[in-house]
C-alpha cells in the first residue's frame, strides 16, 4: 500500500514522500510498521518532523441531525530532525502500536463498511503538510473472532457497522467513538428482540463486550431497550465453550427487563457473579455475527453488505478526505467539547 504526495505546502520542486505499509492487515493492539520514503526536491531542507495520524470516518448527533466526519484517533512521531539533500533518496522504517480499541473493518475477508486510513504528515522549514490518505485494514483478534463466530453459529445474521461519536457510560472506553455492529436474530430469539448491537471494548488484558437488544413489546406493553456487559480474557480463547457462553449471554439479555439506560450487567467469564451497574443515556449500538464454520461469517453474516457498495464508501473517503478538513476540524471540535 502506496501513497504520494508532493508536497504542496513546500512549494513546487520541494520534497516528496511515499508511505507504504507492511503486510494487509493489522490487529487491534498490535504493530504497524512499514517505510516512510523521502526524495528530495531541487535543493536541500530541514525535515523536522515525520508524523503518522490514524483516521477514521465516524457518525456525530448534531444539532442538524446525523452528519460524518474524519477523526484523528491515534499520532505517531516516527522520525525527523535531518538534512534531506536535493534529489536524495532515504527510507525512515517505522513500527508502532495501534490502539487496542481500534475497529475491525473486515471478517475473514469481507469488509464490514468501517473505513480506516493512516496519513503521512511531514514538518519542513515551519511548514507542515498532509498526505494523501492509505487504507487501514484491522482484523479481528482470536477472542473477538471467537464471540462473532459464536454468534454465527447462533443463527444471528449481520445487518451493518458503524463508527458512532461518543462514549459509553460505565465501561472503560478510551477512544472517541465506539464500533456498532448491529445484529438480526434468529427464529429462537425472533420473539423477543428485533435487533441486536455489539460493541467491543478491548485492552491488553481481554474484552469487553456490549451487548443492546431492541426489544419487542406485547399487547400490553410497549417496546424497549436493554443492555448487559460481559468481559472475557484473552486466553478464555482455547477453553470456553464459546456456543455456550455467548448463548447465555444472550438469554440473559433478553430476560433483562429494566430500560436500556437504567441499568446493565457486568458478567465475567467464566462462571461469575452478576454485578449491577448504572449505565448512562448515551448507549452504543453494534451488533455482528457469523455463520456458521469459519467461512461463515463471510458468507453469511457478512453476505448482506454489498461489497461493491463498500469498496465505493472507502474510495469516496480517501480521495474526498483532503476536500474536508472544515468538516473534520467541525467533529473533532464535538469531541474536545
Amino acid at each position: 500500500m502506496v501513497f504520494k504526495r508532493l508536497l504542496g505546502a513546500i512549494g513546487v520542486g520541494g520534497p516528496s514522500v511515499d508511505t507504504v505499509l507492511d503486510g494487509e492487515a493489522v490487529l487491534p493492539g498490535g504493530a504497524l510498521s512499514g517505510q516512510v520514503r523521502l526524495r528530495g526536491g531541487g535543493a536541500a531542507v530541514e525535515i523536522e518532523e515525520i508524523g503518522l495520524e490514524l483516521l477514521a470516518r465516524v457518525e456525530a448527533e448534531c444539532e442538524e441531525g446525523e452528519s460524518e466526519g474524519t477523526v484523528a484517533f491515534e499520532r505517531y512521531v516516527v522520525g525527523g530532525g535531518f538534512r534531506l539533500g536535493a534529489d536524495e533518496e532515504r527510507s525512515v522504517p517505522f513500527s508502532v502500536t495501534v490502539p487496542w480499541e481500534t475497529p475491525v473493518t473486515e471478517l475473514y475477508g469481507q469488509p464490514l463498511g468501517v473505513v480506516l486510513g493512516v496519513r503521512t504528515e511531514l514538518a519542513v522549514a515551519d511548514a507542515r503538510d498532509r498526505g494523501d490518505l492509505d487504507p487501514l485494514v484491522v482484523r479481528p483478534l482470536p477472542v473477538q473472532e471467537a464471540v462473532l463466530e459464536a454468534l454465527g453459529q447462533l443463527g444471528f445474521g449481520f445487518r451493518s457497522a458503524d463508527l458512532e461519536h461518543g462514549r459509553i457510560g460505565g465501561t472503560g472506553q478510551r477512544l472517541p467513538f465506539y464500533q456498532e455492529i448491529e445484529l438480526t436474530p434468529p427464529p429462537r430469539y425472533a420473539h423477543a428482540v428485533t435487533e441486536i448491537e455489539l460493541t467491543f471494548l478491548t485492552t491488553a488484558s481481554g474484552l469487553e463486550v456490549v451487548l443492546e437488544a431492541d426489544k419487542r413489546g406485547g399487547p400490553l406493553t410497549p417496546g424497549h431497550d436493554a443492555l448487559t456487559r460481559f468481559t472475557v480474557r484473552h486466553e478464555d480463547v482455547p477453553v470456553l465453550d464459546w456456543n455456550s457462553e455467548v448463548d447465555g449471554w444472550i438469554r440473559r439479555l433478553t430476560e433483562h427487563r429494566e430500560a436500556y439506560g437504567a441499568q446493565a450487567y457486568v458478567h465475567s467469564a467464566p462462571h461469575a457473579d452478576h454485578l449491577a451497574v448504572h449505565g448512562s443515556g448515551t448507549g452504543p449500538g453494534v451488533g455482528t455475527a457469523l455463520a456458521a464454520g469459519a467461512a461463515g461469517l463471510g458468507a453469511g453474516f457478512v453476505g448482506g453488505m454489498v461489497a461493491a457498495e463498500v469498496v465505493d464508501e472507502i474510495d469516496d473517503f480517501f480521495e474526498g478526505e483532503d476536500e474536508e478538513d472544515d468538516e473534520t476540524e467541525e467533529v473533532e471540535e464535538v469531541e474536545e467539547g
